[in-house]
C-alpha cells in the first residue's frame, strides 16, 4: 500500500532530516520533489497544488530556520499537512436511531457486495445487530453472494421478496424491527459507469428507507478519479463517508489524499485484504504516518490485542517461565501471527517499512509458508516432545511438507533459539511478576 510514494517521500525527507541547517531553497528543492511524488501517485493535482502551498507557508517561517532540527520541523509539518488533507481526526457512523439504516452506493466492482458484508462483520463485533440488504439486482450472482457472506457471519439477509430494490430495502427495515436488530445495511447496484438509471434507483433506495448514513464504496487503485465519482454521487444523493476499499493492493495513494480534501466527505473506513475481517476505521493521522514511512504500531498493537486469545497467552506465559514451551507453542504462536494478516502487511506497519528491498516480504511469506508446513507434518508426540525427532523422522517430515531435511534443520534450530531467548525474558522480566503482568495483560 502507497509503496511508491512511501519510498519516494521517505527519500526526500531523510534527506533534510540529516542536515544541520536548512535554507530557503532547500525546502525549494524538497517541495519541487514532493508535488512530483504527489502527482506521480495519482494525488488530485487541486489538493497537490494546496498541500504544497501550506507546507511552503509553514515550512520556511522562523521557527523552522532557527530551529536545532529543522529537517525534523519539515518532516512534523509534511505529516500534519497530509493528516489534515485526510480529515484530521477520525469520523465514524450516525448509529442513533433504532434500527439505523446504512446505504453502500458506489460503481460495479468497487466493492460493494464485500465492503456490506466486512462493514456487518466489524458492527457486529462492536455488539450491534446487523441486517444485510441485497437490493443488487443488476449483477449476477451479487444476491447469491451476499446470502453466502450473511450465513459465514451468522447475519441474516433479506432478499428476493420483491423485483423491486427500494421495497427489498424497506422489508429489511420492517424485519429489523420485528427481530430486535439495530443496523440494516443496504447493499445496492453499480455500473461501469454513473448514468441516470441508477442514480434513480438509489433516489428511490433512500426516499423508501431514509438512510443515516451514505457510503460510498471506492476502489483504491482509481486514484484522483475517485474524487469525480464522489462528486457525482455526492451531488445526487448526498453522501455522509467513504469506504475505500482494496487498500492491500497496488494503491498509489490518490484516492485517500484527494476524496476528504475536495469533496468534504470523510473516509470512515479501509479494506485491507479480501477476507470478511479485514475492514477497519480509517485514522487520518496514522495514515499519515505509513505514507511517511513511520509506520503504524498503534494499529498493529490494537489489532494483535483484539484477536490474540488472552487466555492461551498467560497458559504460554506460565509454560515459558517453567521452561516448558515445546514445538506445538511455536505452531499456535505462528498461526496467531496469521490473524494479523500477511507478512507483509505487518511489515508495512513497522517505522522504516519503506526502506525494506523489495521482495523482502514475499521471501518472509514463503518462509513462514515453509515453516508451517514442516510443523504441521510433525506428529503431536514430536511437537510436545521434539528431542524425539532424529534422522529417518526428519526425512518424513520433509517428504510431508514438501521440503528438504535442511529446512526441517533450521526449523528446529529457530525453535532453539526462540526458547533460549523467551526463557531469559521471562528470567529477567519475570521474577516476582506474574506473566500475566509481563505479558502487558494486567
Amino acid at each position: 500500500m502507497f509503496e511508491a510514494l512511501s519510498e519516494r517521500l521517505t527519500g526526500i525527507l531523510s534527506a533534510l532530516r540529516g542536515r544541520g541547517t536548512l535554507s530557503e531553497d532547500d525546502v525549494s528543492s524538497a517541495l519541487r520533489e514532493i508535488r512530483i511524488a504527489l502527482l506521480e501517485a495519482d494525488v488530485h493535482y487541486q489538493v497537490v497544488r494546496e498541500l504544497i502551498a501550506k507546507i511552503r507557508e509553514r515550512a520556511v517561517g522562523a521557527e523552522v530556520f532557527e530551529s536545532l532540527t529543522p529537517g525534523q520541523q519539515v518532516v512534523k509539518i509534511v505529516r500534519d499537512a497530509l493528516t489534515e488533507a485526510m480529515g484530521k481526526e477520525r469520523s465514524s457512523l450516525v448509529l442513533d436511531r433504532r434500527p439505523s439504516v446504512v446505504l453502500l452506493v458506489g460503481l460495479q466492482g468497487s466493492g460493494k457486495t464485500t465492503g456490506a458484508a466486512k462493514l456487518a462483520a466489524l458492527l457486529a463485533k462492536d455488539g450491534r445487530k446487523p441486517v444485510l440488504a441485497a437490493c443488487d439486482l443488476q449483477r449476477p450472482a451479487a444476491v447469491d453472494q451476499l446470502e453466502t457472506l450473511g450465513r459465514s457471519l451468522d447475519v441474516p439477509v433479506v432478499s428476493r421478496v420483491d423485483p423491486a430494490p427500494e421495497k427489498i430495502a424497506a422489508a429489511a427495515v420492517a424485519f429489523a424491527k420485528e427481530n430486535l436488530r439495530d443496523v440494516v445495511l443496504v447493499d445496492t447496484a453499480g455500473r461501469l459507469q454513473i448514468d441516470e438509471e441508477m442514480m434513480s434507483e438509489l433516489v428511490r433506495i433512500a426516499d423508501a428507507v431514509h438512510p443515516d448514513d451514505t457510503i460510498l464504496v471506492v476502489d483504491a487503485m482509481t486514484g484522483q478519479e475517485a474524487v469525480g465519482v464522489a462528486s457525482a454521487f455526492d451531488e445526487r444523493i448526498g453522501l455522509t463517508g467513504v469506504l475505500l476499499a482494496k487498500l492491500d493492493g497496488d494503491a498509489r495513494g490518490g484516492a485517500a489524499l484527494s476524496i476528504r480534501h475536495v469533496t468534504g466527505k470523510p473516509i470512515l473506513y479501509v479494506g485491507t485484504g479480501e477476507k470478511t475481517d479485514r475492514l477497519e476505521p480509517f485514522h487520518p493521522e496514522r495514515m499519515a504516518d505509513r505514507i511517511l514511512g513511520m509506520g503504524d504500531v498503534v494499529s498493529l498493537i490494537e489489532e494483535a490485542e483484539e484477536r490474540f486469545d488472552k487466555e492461551k497467552a498467560v497458559g504460554l506465559a506460565e509454560r515459558i517461565r517453567k521452561d516448558r514451551f515445546t514445538l506445538q507453542d511455536f505452531l499456535e504462536q505462528l498461526e496467531e501471527m496469521q490473524k494479523l494478516g500477511p507478512v507483509s502487511q505487518i511489515l508495512e506497519r513497522l517505522p522504516g517499512a519503506a526502506k525494506l528491498k523489495k521482495g523482502e516480504d514475499s521471501v518472509e511469506e514463503d518462509e513462514m509458508r515453509k515453516t508451517l508446513a514442516i510443523l504441521r507434518s510433525m506428529t503431536l508426540q514430536e511437537r510436545r516432545d521434539p528431542s524425539i525427532i532424529g534422522g529417518s523422522r526428519k526425512k518424513r517430515i520433509a517428504r510431508g511438507s514438501g521440503t528438504k531435511v535442511r529446512d526441517v534443520n533450521r526449523v528446529l534450530s529457530r525453535f532453539q533459539d526462540a526458547k533460549r531467548a523467551l526463557k531469559l525474558m521471562g528470567g529477567r522480566r519475570g521474577k516476582g511478576r506474574s506473566p500475566a503482568d509481563w505479558l502487558g495483560m494486567k
